[in-house]
């Protein structure tokens, strides 16, 4: 088995080994993985943090140990909470970074930082303040950054910057947490749920106060929510129907 960490700002994870297919994530700076299946220009990983798989470039990653793998994985959590920031590398060049990269790592990758970090697990409170980071960041499918984000990406990074682990996708992450009976039992920081007309679970948002939700419409943004679902405040009408609400913490 092979270990990698991503040195760069922001690597696309992509279906199949083709710079033309899909992207169905991204690895932020520091992010670790093994290395499942290596070929000439690409190779097949799985990542450390929430066990997503798919295909990267060999030119956008560093190789490491199994111990550099282990220490990452089991030592305390740096992650990064400006919005952007920079790394400095040990040559002296500068790297930006983006909001929820792996400080931690710096140091194996001979790396310093000097900005501010969110560390180990922090009160629920925090979440809405860092989903508000994130406000009128575009959509993109499997974007994890302010950026460029899907709605999956955009709960699980919220979550991941305030020391908690969700799955990558909507449905994953619906199996996680206690299911509450009634939308007035939520707090904000819990998860809401949408399915499609097949039942499907593919949209999830954050809770906020007084029935409000923020969510990834075109891009970040806040609407309400009800026991029907998302009601759009500028298209008058109802955009998403809701599945299922979740406490995580």
């Amino acid at each position: 088995m092979q270990y990698g960490i991503c040195h760069l700002s922001i690597v696309p994870i992509r279906v199949q080994p083709d710079d033309c297919t899909e992207m169905v994530s991204q690895l932020l700076y520091g992010e670790h993985f093994k290395v499942l299946e290596s070929r000439k220009k690409w190779s097949r990983i799985r990542v450390a943090h929430d066990r997503c798989e798919g295909w990267i470039s060999n030119h956008q990653f560093t190789f490491i140990t199994e111990n550099g793998y282990d220490e990452l994985a089991n030592g305390d959590k740096k992650i990064s909470s400006d919005i952007i920031s920079h790394i400095c590398a040990n040559n002296g060049m500068l790297l930006p970074i983006l909001l929820g990269s792996m400080i931690s790592s710096s140091e194996l990758l001979n790396h310093s930082f000097e900005g501010t970090v969110m560390e180990g697990e922090n009160p629920k409170s925090n979440l809405v303040d860092t989903a508000f980071l994130y406000l009128n960041a575009p959509y993109l499918k499997g974007g994890k950054t302010p950026f460029g984000i899907d709605c999956p990406g955009f709960t699980q990074m919220v979550y991941k910057i305030n020391g908690y682990m969700l799955e990558r996708d909507a449905e994953g992450q619906s199996k996680q947490g206690e299911a509450l009976s009634f939308i007035e039992e939520s707090e904000p920081g819990d998860l809401a749920f949408f399915d499609d007309n097949e039942g499907v679970i593919d949209h999830v948002g954050i809770i906020l106060k007084d029935n409000y939700i923020i969510h990834v419409h075109g891009h970040v943004r806040i609407d309400r929510i009800d026991h029907t679902g998302i009601f759009n405040t500028q298209e008058k009408l109802y955009t998403h129907k809701l599945r299922v609400i979740k406490k995580i913490l």
